[in-house]
């Protein structure tokens, strides 16, 4: 996508259009950048808070519902969240009309810091069609905790909303997927707002450190993939080794200290 900073109605409804295309494909699960609907570059709280809207009215997650319901498709959207004037980077997953999920961003990026409350409810995996999809977003990525964990809780997908300005998300993927037996779906934005540039490139990439699918840098598209998860489910690495039981915690608690 290609959102114009602050035009939350035509931001949405073009997320419904493409959502509408990608019905051909029949799709389970459909990935929308994060900030979908607002834009990204906030100059202050005080803007942010203006477009920001709550999980239980919100106008951006009532359409989401309503899409979901009428085509069947489970959305995980990126919005500004208002809750009790705090703000969160947040992410919605809608099916079947019913809000199913929502996780609010753990790490923070760059300024967002001066906008967001960091995320206070850790990360949730959620049973979709009797597919388990982890939710994370963009800087998220950086902190390889972020995959292992989501993973370890049985994730077999882990939707990525972005809005990625560097280069190395997309190849580092390829890196946590491999590590974690895992499907990740990078869904991120295009074109520039303010001071920053945006890297597009959305991606699905495999278990196996395959790219099954990727978009522009500069264009908006839709990309869907069949995904095999037997793939994802099967941890043995060897007749011998299997990922997560091979693990040796007892050597890794400096990961837990403060």
């Amino acid at each position: 996508m290609r959102p114009i900073f602050g035009e939350k109605r035509r931001n949405v409804k073009r997320a419904v259009e493409f959502i509408e295309e990608s019905l051909r494909f029949e799709p389970n699960v459909l990935v929308l950048p994060e900030l979908f609907n607002t834009g990204y570059a906030f100059s202050s709280r005080e803007e942010a808070y203006r477009l920001s809207e709550s999980l239980e009215n919100g106008e951006t997650i009532e359409t989401l519902r309503r899409t979901s319901e009428d085509t069947d498709i489970c959305i995980v959207a990126g919005y500004c969240e208002m809750d009790e004037n705090r703000l969160y980077n947040s992410a919605v997953v809608v099916e079947n009309g019913r809000i199913i999920g929502n996780y609010r961003k753990i790490h923070l990026f760059y300024r967002e810091k001066l906008v967001f409350t960091p995320g206070d409810r850790g990360f949730e995996v959620f049973d979709v069609k009797g597919v388990k999809i982890g939710v994370m977003i963009c800087f998220d990525w950086r902190f390889p905790e972020s995959v292992r964990t989501l993973s370890l809780m049985g994730a077999d997908v882990i939707c990525h909303p972005t809005n990625l300005v560097h280069p190395y998300c997309q190849t580092a993927m390829l890196g946590s997927a491999v590590q974690n037996n895992v499907y990740i779906v990078t869904a991120n934005r295009v074109g520039r707002e303010r001071e920053f540039i945006f890297t597009g490139r959305s991606q699905i990439v495999s278990p196996k450190m395959e790219i099954l699918a990727t978009s522009s840098p500069d264009v908006e598209e839709v990309k869907v993939i069949e995904a095999d998860l037997d793939a994802a489910r099967d941890k043995r690495v060897t007749a011998y080794n299997h990922l997560f039981e091979d693990r040796r915690p007892e050597f890794y608690k400096i990961l837990c200290e403060g």
